[in-house]
């Protein structure tokens, strides 16, 4: 994986994380062990879901740029899809607070997404990659005269 992808990943999940972490303590206070499970458990699972949705979108992006767009939107909206249904899932389990869970997963993807446009605002991303075989070369196009 290039630098470049691994720093726009570090600087998504960083945020996503201290939320999680920020969420278990307060649902720890608030609804107890059980609680604190449930946001450490949302908080990860938020990161393991976008964040393999991150890694698809740049092989995307380098191995096919002319669907990148499209498998954005669809990717964004199957992450959004496998949340809820994953929330749906685990609604009446015993495991951990659903409460806490469910509100943990919201808030820890809506930073992610919050932080992923962030990061890719701030990104220098080259337009054009130079070739640099053919950038020793001076080709004159216009007329000589």
């Amino acid at each position: 994986m290039p630098s470049n992808d691994v720093r726009n990943l570090v600087r998504v999940a960083v945020p996503t994380a201290a939320v999680g972490a920020v969420a278990a303590v307060i649902s720890g206070v608030v609804a107890g062990g059980k609680g604190a499970v449930g946001s450490v458990v949302a908080a990860v699972v938020t990161i393991l879901f976008m964040g393999l949705g991150l890694l698809v979108l740049q092989r995307t992006a380098k191995s096919l740029p002319h669907l990148f767009q499209a498998m954005g939107l669809m990717l964004y909206a199957a992450q959004i899809l496998l949340l809820f249904i994953f929330l749906a899932a685990f609604r009446h389990t015993s495991l951990f607070h659903p409460r806490a869970f469910a509100f943990t997963l919201i808030a820890t993807t809506l930073v992610w997404i919050g932080s992923q446009t962030i990061a890719h605002m701030k990104s220098k991303i080259l337009y054009v990659e130079p070739d640099s075989a053919e950038g020793n070369r001076s080709e004159k196009t216009g007329p000589t005269s």
